[in-house]
């Protein structure tokens, strides 16, 4: 044989050995795949905040993860559908758990979905960050996996009742939802008002959405100076739209759970008559946070459209648990962390720059400083419900 020709042979053999031992090593080396879960109402009736939760979550995953993607990691996004219901959350939650590549959850919308939700997070330990659940007891019972990136009721019902009263509201109906968010908030609401001297002339619960003709009854008869609803706005948009239809003239107030384009698309021109419509809430419009002007822009570029109340949070909520597994995975050396270093991750964040604030948590999840709004409805065209009245901003502690 030629010697050029074995020289040849040489190389295409050393070159072969190269390429396999290049893809040998290749095969060996493990895919670092991780995924964040998420659950919020995507379809339903509560579904245009729940789906724009999702969407400021997907939104921050693809502006903040790339330390992450620059250690070697491939994140995901795995998105839940909890329709606002508990047993559909319950479900879902078992499903999550069950995959060992989530190492956390942003979720969820409703108090009621996220309290019974988080027992299966807290069972397998699974860390949650909230981006919109406000009952205290979201938090009180201290699991080390449960987190939130608002406010509470108990603080929120009194913010409430405050400005009612700074309002010179003397009397108030309220009603409720029946759900742990609607009833809880409305107790608060009221243990309030009476503290301040209004006379409470009804509390009610009620699962009705449609036809409220026999609870307005004792509204319209006792002609109180406001009606309140704790609750969501696609039952309480209806009340008021027929509470006018009756003739009722006075205030209406509401709470975060109201806060959404849909309740001026149910009510319309309802909630600008007579002595207008107010809300408040955990969750002010995009617009008011000094971070969010980049996020309302990106968001309206890929999904083209303002983003819902609350999706600004969805954001916030999976960029601490991208910085949580960043700095958990750090300290095992670009290993990938378990869930429980990811629980602890989270729970020391301080001091981290959102779009919505700065963040610290205390010792059972609640951020140490929240801020509470109280908005003014006004414009009945869901397009300009991002150009609603802030009335009062308010920075509290949660309580001790």
């Amino acid at each position: 044989m030629p010697k050029t020709t074995l020289s040849l042979c040489s190389l295409l053999a050393a070159a072969g050995m190269t390429l396999i031992l290049s893809l040998h090593a290749a095969a060996a080396e493990p895919v670092k795949s991780i995924k964040i879960a998420s659950q919020s109402p995507l379809s339903g009736d509560q579904s245009a905040v729940g789906v724009d939760i999702k969407r400021g979550a997907e939104l921050a995953l693809e502006q903040v993860g790339k330390p992450l993607a620059d250690m070697g990691f491939k994140v995901e996004l795995a998105p839940f559908d909890d329709q606002a219901n508990p047993d559909t959350g319950v479900a879902n939650a078992k499903r999550i758990v069950s995959d060992p590549a989530i190492l956390a959850v942003v979720a969820h919308f409703n108090s009621g979905v996220h309290i019974p939700s988080s027992e299966v997070y807290h069972s397998s330990g699974l860390a949650n960050v909230s981006p919109g659940t406000t009952n205290p007891k979201v938090t009180t019972r201290g699991y080390a996996e449960v987190n939130r990136v608002v406010g509470r009721d108990d603080v929120q019902g009194v913010v409430g009742a405050d400005f009612a009263a700074s309002r010179g509201v003397k009397s108030v109906f309220i009603i409720h939802d029946k759900t742990a968010y609607g009833q809880g908030i409305a107790e608060f609401f009221k243990k309030r008002a009476e503290e301040k001297g209004m006379k409470v002339l009804g509390f009610e619960g009620t699962e009705e959405k449609a036809n409220f003709d026999a609870l307005l009854s004792p509204v319209i008869a006792g002609n109180p100076g406001l009606v309140y609803f704790g609750g969501i706005y696609p039952q309480g948009a209806v009340l008021f739209r027929q509470a006018r239809e009756r003739g009722y003239q006075g205030m209406f107030m509401s709470d975060d759970g109201f806060d959404s384009s849909d309740a001026a698309k149910i009510a319309g021109q309802a909630l600008l008559d007579g002595a207008g419509t107010y809300y408040s809430t955990v969750s002010g419009p995009a617009s008011v946070y000094a971070g969010a002007a980049k996020f309302i822009q990106d968001f309206k570029a890929k999904y083209n459209a303002d983003p819902q109340p609350f999706a600004a949070q969805g954001y916030d909520a999976m960029a601490i648990c991208l910085k949580a597994i960043e700095q958990a995975a750090k300290a095992k050396k670009g290993e990938v962390p378990t869930r429980a270093e990811v629980t602890q991750a989270i729970r020391a964040i301080k001091d981290f720059a959102g779009i919505t604030g700065t963040f610290s948590f205390n010792e059972i999840g609640d951020p140490t400083m929240a801020q509470y709004f109280v908005l003014n409805v006004k414009s009945a065209d869901p397009a300009h419900w991002n150009e609603n009245s802030v009335v009062e901003t308010l920075n509290l502690a949660p309580p001790k």
